[in-house]
């Protein structure tokens, strides 16, 4: 009995967007941005080559070739491969557009973005944060890193209690708490109270950004972030499975993405830690299950961070890794390892940029080898699976 293993690399981006001069980081649009290319040629030039030996093998050299026609020495060609180049067309570079297009549900409508880069928030969301949390203000109201607005207010958030609140291009709303001082619980329970007043203003995601440590000592996000997304306007991937009586797991914030919809099990922690459970449920998931996962540190700690290096050796982790994935695999297995949009570490700016995506597959499917949509990775995993999709 088939199963299907749906692996995220979160903005593992391969650049040749049709559309990328149409989105931007600050004044500087995404055309020319492409995430994994250009690591390779930040560590040639270091001197230390980007190795991906599986990842290329399973044909990531390939697909940079087809997507933008450069074939880099340490990204080789693997004719054997079979692969796709995915392009979104859903109208965003953001984690709910690319997840819920890659099951099956593009995003066909304008999310809201907190556009001015200072006094971004209006005052029914400041009122509101101020209501549930019972503080007399929020600090930050900006757009900012999340690191840096740490270190900005993290001692007044300590010494006043007011949560510190930020957004990016990203249509999302963040509020960083300190899991001491403010206190984890305290904070979850205001993002939760928060969401729908921000998803009524078609915001796609709240996101808690936990923190720890002290001015002295330094400040430290924790890996307990939890995202309060929008809950998708139609069914998706997950929904479909689970109908047609499967098993549904997802690992890394692919519940949250979801809002927990007809998932069965869910599993958070370090990527090291999503990795064994990974590993895990290829020894135990049932015949028939999805099991959807996402790997979110190549985005949240270089791909905004602008560290190409730091983002390297996790794509070289990641790579050692995913070899006894697929040795582990059972003959009516589906491995597809993919994307939701790009962050490349060398580009100007903090945010994400808008590419194509790698599709890699590894067992019993047609070959592809040339472009497809993003939403089209759902109809590859429910055929497998032997599952119908629903009419729209």
């Amino acid at each position: 009995m088939p199963r299907v293993f749906l692996v995220v690399m979160d903005s593992v981006g391969i650049g040749g967007a049709p559309d990328a001069d149409k989105y931007f980081n600050g004044d500087v649009s995404d055309f020319g941005s492409n995430t994994v290319l250009h690591i390779a040629e930040h560590m040639k030039m270091k001197g230390s080559p980007l190795n991906l030996p599986h990842l290329n093998a399973l044909g990531l050299g390939s697909a940079i070739f087809h997507s933008v026609g450069i074939e880099h020495p340490n990204l080789p060609i693997d004719k054997a491969a079979n692969w796709a180049v995915g392009k979104e067309i859903s109208l965003g570079k953001d984690t709910p557009s690319g997840h819920w297009e890659l099951a099956g549900l593009p995003v066909t409508w304008n999310w809201h973005y907190f556009k001015s880069k200072t006094n971004s928030f209006p005052e029914e969301i400041i009122s509101g944060i101020c209501r549930i949390a019972q503080v007399d203000g929020i600090l930050g109201n900006k757009h900012a890193s999340g690191l840096k607005i740490i270190e900005e207010f993290g001692q007044s958030h300590v010494e006043t209690s007011m949560p510190i609140c930020y957004t990016s291009a990203d249509s999302v709303f963040q509020i960083a708490a300190h899991e001491t001082a403010f206190g984890l619980d305290r904070l979850y329970a205001l993002c939760d109270r928060l969401a729908p007043i921000i998803h009524n203003l078609n915001v796609g995601r709240v996101i808690a950004r936990p923190f720890v440590g002290s001015k002295d000592e330094g400040w430290k996000r924790t890996k307990n972030r939890r995202d309060y997304a929008m809950l998708p306007p139609g069914s998706v991937l997950i929904d479909w499975v689970k109908a047609s009586g499967g098993n549904t797991y997802a690992i890394g914030k692919i519940g949250d993405i979801f809002s927990m919809r007809n998932i069965d099990f869910n599993f958070t922690g370090t990527d090291l830690e999503l990795m064994d459970q990974l590993q895990k449920q290829i020894e135990c998931a049932e015949d028939g299950s999805l099991i959807f996962a996402n790997f979110v540190e190549f985005d949240s700690l270089f791909g905004h961070r602008r560290d190409p290096t730091g983002y390297a050796k996790a794509l070289e982790w990641f790579d050692n890794e995913i070899a006894s994935v697929v040795r582990n695999l059972l003959e009516d297995d589906l491995l597809i390892i993919t994307a939701d949009h790009g962050n490349d570490p060398t580009w100007p700016g903090t945010d994400h940029t808008r590419e194509q995506v790698p599709v890699l597959i590894k067992g019993k499917a047609d070959l592809i080898q040339s472009g497809i949509e993003f939403r089209d990775v759902a109809e590859l995993a429910s055929k497998h699976l032997g599952v119908a999709i629903p009419e729209p």
